[in-house]
Order: structure tokens, then sequence, then C-alpha cells
């Protein structure tokens, strides 16, 4: 019998390549290289990097002149060729000059972006590919400049702001997140300081002082009608709150308080007075800075009555002393249980975990379960087994709701009829819900009527 031929030597994979050795890889190279003149340009940079940073910079200098010079339109047929050429372009100015001279590596990557304004202009683009690619290096601009270090970052980021500011705010304020506090901080000290600044110098400053920390920059980014407003005001608030300046981050609080008898007067819901999570949390902030930590706990335990947060209920829980976390625990179920959202109350017992209160719950206030919440399912598969009543109850409205749906979902509402069966049947005789019999006829007479099956 013949040899069945092997592929694992003929696949194209590294190991296989190096196999062929230097000279015949070599080979195979300048044979490419001459039929594909990206793929040339990359060698010779290649071979740059391994002269100096100075031999590679001089090498995608060329590239860039080359590609900022031209006038020629370029079609969506070549757009292609041409965002290949300037990912190309950044990653051996990330990957190669970076690590051999970060100073050089910036200064080719600031050219590299201002590219874009004359390709904007000349690049057929109506998948907004262009923009994307730019907006999505920032990412390696943070990283360039941090390697490259504030002294070097700050002049020459505060440079392209200061004569470029249109694209660059943009593209500084999106990678601001991933800069170097340092260099944030030197990059904001040299931008103008004037009283306050405004529209897109607002906006990168704002990003610059909170990476930087400078919270006294951060506020003054704000324009004072916007610090009036209640979610911009708690922001501010909160965040002075927590630097410990309570009494400043009182009068940002009270600056943006919401007058509830003038939203009564427009016409808003019951709740209109309610303050927003947002404003909460920082009214919360505010009254620890002051230290006065009762009322902190009671504003607490109002927003807690009104989201159900776990988060402020293990806040509350960690600072009582033991036995007293036990009665906060009763407090915050029976919360839960009465909170005007029965859906709500039910998630945050079923996550806590207190599945017999959220039993309870389910039992009390069966005619308010929603069937299509997203994770009703799983409760069912957490409660059947100690609370079943329960969960028949919420298998027996997800059916409801499925058919609801249509008759795409048939076969699933049938398989939750025999499963509402199979729980009912663990019950009793003395179970307190509707019969298994009367449910299913009701839904076939609904499913009937909507022609589902």
């Amino acid at each position: 019998m013949a040899k069945r031929p092997t592929t694992a030597k003929k696949s194209v994979s590294a190991a296989n390549l190096a196999a062929l050795g230097a000279d015949r890889l070599a080979d195979l190279l300048m044979e490419a290289g001459a039929a594909d003149a990206a793929l040339k340009r990359r060698l010779r940079m290649e071979l740059a990097a391994e002269v100096g940073a100075a031999d590679l910079a001089f090498e995608i200098a060329k590239r860039l002149v080359a590609l900022g010079g031209s006038r020629a339109r370029v079609s969506w047929r070549k757009r292609p060729a041409l965002l290949n050429d300037l990912r190309s372009l950044l990653r051996i100015v990330v990957d190669r000059l970076c690590p051999l001279d970060s100073r050089l590596a910036l200064d080719r990557l600031v050219a590299w972006f201002d590219l874009y304004p004359g390709l904007a202009a000349r690049v057929s683009d109506a998948k907004g590919e262009l923009p994307l690619l730019f907006d999505a290096a920032t990412a390696e601009l943070a990283a360039v400049a941090s390697a490259a270090g504030p002294d070097v970052a700050g002049p020459v980021l505060g440079d392209a702001l200061s004569t470029r500011l249109d694209p660059w705010a943009s593209w500084i304020g999106r990678g601001s997140a991933g800069l170097d506090p340092a260099v944030a901080r030197c990059l904001l000290a040299g931008l103008p300081q004037g009283p306050r600044p405004t529209g897109r110098l607002a906006l990168v400053v704002r990003k610059l002082a909170d990476r930087a920390g400078d919270l006294d920059a951060w506020i003054r980014s704000i324009p004072d009608e916007d610090a009036r407003k209640p979610e911009i005001g708690a922001g501010i608030a909160r965040r002075l709150a927590l630097a410990g300046r309570a009494g400043e981050g009182r009068a940002a609080l009270e600056a943006s308080r919401v007058d509830s008898a003038a939203k009564a007067r427009w016409g808003r819901s019951a709740d209109a007075g309610a303050p927003s999570d947002a404003w909460s949390a920082a009214e919360i902030a505010v009254l620890e800075a002051e230290g006065r930590l009762p009322e902190a706990d009671e504003a607490r335990w109002a927003r807690f009555a009104r989201t159900l947060s776990a988060d402020d209920l293990r806040v509350l829980i960690a600072r009582l002393p033991d036995f007293e976390d036990v009665e906060a625990l009763d407090r915050a179920f029976e919360m839960a249980a009465t909170h005007p959202d029965a859906m709500r109350g039910l998630a945050f017992l079923m996550a806590w975990p207190a599945l017999r209160e959220a039993a309870a719950l389910a039992v009390d206030r069966a005619g308010e379960i929603r069937g299509g919440h997203d994770d009703l399912p799983l409760w069912v598969g957490r409660l059947v087994g100690r609370h079943p009543l329960a969960a028949l109850i919420l298998v027996r409205a997800r059916a409801r709701a499925l058919l609801m749906l249509g008759p795409d979902v048939a076969g699933e509402v049938q398989a939750l009829v025999s499963e509402a069966e199979a729980i009912w049947s663990t019950l009793g005789e003395d179970a307190s819900a509707t019969d298994h019999e009367t449910f299913a006829a009701g839904l076939q007479s609904e499913a009937r009527r909507r022609r589902v099956w």
C-alpha cells in the first residue's frame, strides 16, 4: 500500500518556514518584495531597525512624507491598501522604534496622526474606516507618550493641542485614560491657564485633569450653568467630598439641588421629588465627609429603599456591630418584599441570596410576577427543591409570557406546561395554588384564541 502523504510539514507555519533555513527564506523574501512595494518597504524598515533608531526613524519619515505630500484621490478600491499601509507604519513606530528611542517614536507618531486631515480630504471612505483607525490608535499614542515621559511628551503634545486643537483634542481626550499621570499633569500645566477653558479645550482639560488627579482643574473646566445641573453638580460634590473638602462639596450639592415643588408644578410623576442615584450618592459622600455618619446611613437606607442596591446594603452592614447586622438584613428584606416593583424585589432577594424571602414574595405577589424576566428560568432551578410553590408560580408566569409571543415558541410553552405539572404533583392536596388542570385548560384556551397551537 502506498505511503499516505503527510501535510504537517507542508503547512505554512513559523516552525516549518524556519526549517527552510535563512538563505532560502531570504531568497523568497527578495522575490516577494520585488513584486510587492509595501512588503519591500517593510523589509527595508526591519533592516533599518537592526542598524539603529535613527536609521529606522529616517525610513519612517520618508514614508510619512510620501503619504502626506500626495494629492491623488484614493478610491474605495485602493482604500484597503492605504489602511494596511497606515497600520503597518503604526506598528513599526510602536513595536520597533519605541523600544529603541521613545522620543523619536513619539515624534514620528505625532506625524502619523497629522496625516489624517489631508487623507480625510482625498480618501473615498463611505464606511468611516479612516477615522476609526486613527481613533483606535489613541491607545498607542498614550503608551508611547508615557514611555517618552513628561519632559518629552508634555511639550510635544502641548504643541499639537495649541496649534491643531480640533483633531488633537479628540485624540488626546480618547487616549487620556492610558496616559501616565505625570504626563497628564505636565501636559495640563502647559495648556493656557485662563479663568475657564471653553469648547474642545475644556473637554480635553477635563479628561487630563481626571487622569492627573487635579480636582480644581477638573472643576474649572465645567461651565457654571452646567455645574448647577443635578447630575453634574452631584459629580462635583462627590469628588470634593472624597477629597476631604466637605464644605465645598456641600455648597456644590446645594447649588444643584432640584426643587421638587417646581417639578410637581410641571406635571412630573409622583416620585418626581426623589433624587437621582448620582445625586443621592453625592449626598451620602458629603455627609460622610462632614462626619455625620448616622445621617449618611439613613440617606443610604433611603436610597436602598428605592434602588435595592446590594452595594449600599453591604456598606451598611459592614459598619454594624455583631448581631445588629441581623436586624439590618431583616429590614432590608422587608423593603425588598414590599418594593413597588415586585420583580426588582425578587431579583434582589434571589441575588443576595435570600431564597426563603424570595419564595415568600413570589407567593404573596404572584399576580405581579413578570414571566418575561431573563433570569426567571435560573430562579426556578434554585427554588424548586425547597420552595416548589414559588417555583411553580414562576414557571406558570413564564408560560403565560411566552404564550404572548405567538406560534414560534409553542414548543417551549408546552415544555413549561409539563414542567409545571411535574412541580404541581409534588405539592400535595393542600397546595394553595390553582390545580394544574385548571391552569392548563386556561392556558390552552388562550392559546387557541391566539392560534398558538
